[in-house]
């Protein structure tokens, strides 16, 4: 009797470093809507064609519109692996200016950007100046008063350690629980560039860019230190402070297990470099 089995074909599973200007996208994830522009669509697109079959992607974050990314990571199956020259150069020949490969690994096929990642970490860039600049409107939050950073930095501290972040999640937030752990939260100033550094297991919907909200009310004097804790506390979104605007705000890096070996990026925009 004659076999008929085919020879089994093996499948890739392929992670990608992406960098992102989010400043003309709608967000990371596909809409229904094909006429609005999204990350996700922009590197399928591209990906689809270097591959030559059709590349469905998983991402460790999905940033919202207008949020930047140094340092994303998603990750596909392919049946062929094309090779990091073709992954990455090649890829970004197809990609606009404003969406950029920066590495390519064939992974473990346990390997899963969302579900693997260990932390997530987010600077928010801030400009304090008496002039609005000319340059990076779209990369950073403008404030027309100097801001008390070591104010801000003592707010920042209460919002260390597993809480419940019910106030500082977005109404609309899906997630299961709004509990979260922050590993860490600085405030620094670079010249007139004030940069929030926050890392955390995971986040909930608008979480940093609430936060952020909350320090620049406590920067500006018009609330104490403490309101940060008691806001924490209070677990109402609705005393909150405003939602900073998405333009300041960055994913700089994803942690995952060492097994996996996935390349070490620097933190922040290229104009921040080096960053502590």
């Amino acid at each position: 009797m004659q076999d008929n089995n085919p020879e089994e074909k093996h499948t890739y599973r392929i992670a990608l470093g992406v960098e992102y200007d989010g400043s003309h996208f709608s967000g990371w994830q596909k809409q229904a809507a094909p006429e609005l522009p999204t990350v996700q669509r922009a590197l399928e697109k591209a990906l689809s064609r270097i591959a030559d079959r059709p590349v469905a992607l998983t991402c460790a974050g999905r940033t919202d519109k207008g949020v930047h990314a140094t340092a994303q990571v998603v990750h596909f199956d392919c049946d062929i692996d094309r090779g990091s020259r073709a992954w990455e150069t090649g890829t970004n020949s197809l990609l606009p200016p404003s969406v950029r490969v920066i590495w390519s690994k064939v992974v473990a096929e346990d390997f899963h950007a969302r579900f693997k990642a260990t932390a997530r970490r987010y600077l928010y860039l801030l400009y304090d100046a008496p002039v609005a600049p000319a340059l990076l409107a779209d990369q950073l939050t403008y404030v027309n008063r100097q801001l008390d950073i070591e104010r801000m930095h003592e707010a920042a501290r209460h919002l260390i350690g597993e809480h419940d972040f019910s106030a500082y999640r977005a109404a609309g937030c899906q997630s299961r629980t709004p509990d979260r752990c922050i590993h860490l939260i600085n405030v620094q100033r670079k010249n007139r560039y004030i940069v929030v550094d926050i890392q955390a297991n995971a986040f909930l919907q608008h979480m940093v860019r609430n936060i952020v909200g909350m320090l620049l009310e406590v920067g500006r004097g018009e609330r104490g230190p403490n309101w940060a804790g008691e806001l924490l506390q209070s677990r109402d979104r609705t005393a909150g402070g405003v939602t900073a605007p998405a333009a300041g705000l960055y994913l700089v890096q994803v942690t995952y297990p060492e097994e996996y070996g996935l390349p070490q990026v620097e933190l922040g925009p290229s104009f921040l470099r080096p960053y502590p």
